[in-house]
């Protein structure tokens, strides 16, 4: 572990505040942004939550879609009863398992969430726009670095990291 002399760590008790403030408020920005937009189709941002990650990574079943979530299994139920009820998304009895609940996201259930991230997305690149090319690229490596380090400290694997994207 390498050393860090009383300045260093001055430097990185600085570094940590900052980015604790400057995570805290894009968080809760994107929380009240993402939750004006979600709404607006009748579902929650755990909702949508859900839907992203049944479209994701296809049919699961209760307890791999709590993991993913990071929500107890009666949470869970009570959003995937929702969502079933709202034709979103179907469950059944898992094939190979009864005792599990398969979940799988509708034809409407993706419609409904290509249309909410198109959405999104077209309020991501007003964000961004503005921003020189490189940049952009820089900045989306930083977060995508960020977030699989804060998973990996708790010993999950990011969404962003999962996910076959273009690398910076």
């Amino acid at each position: 572990m390498p050393t860090t002399t009383h300045t260093g760590k001055s430097d990185l008790d600085r570094d940590a505040r900052d980015l604790y403030a400057a995570l805290s408020d894009l968080v809760r920005l994107y929380q009240f942004r993402d939750r004006d937009t979600i709404c607006c189709h009748d579902i929650s941002v755990t909702q949508c939550y859900a839907l992203q990650s049944l479209e994701r990574g296809g049919a699961m079943t209760l307890t791999a879609l709590a993991d993913d979530l990071m929500l107890d299994k009666s949470t869970t139920s009570r959003v995937a009863e929702t969502l079933e009820r709202k034709g979103y998304l179907r469950r059944e009895r898992h094939p190979e398992d009864a005792r599990a609940m398969r979940i799988e996201i509708t034809a409407r259930g993706k419609t409904l969430c290509q249309r909410i991230e198109r959405d999104l997305m077209d309020e991501e690149r007003n964000i961004i726009e503005s921003l020189d090319p490189a940049v952009r690229r820089a900045a989306i490596g930083v977060v995508r670095d960020l977030a699989r380090l804060a998973a990996a400290r708790i010993g999950r694997q990011a969404a962003c990291c999962a996910v076959d994207t273009e690398q910076v």
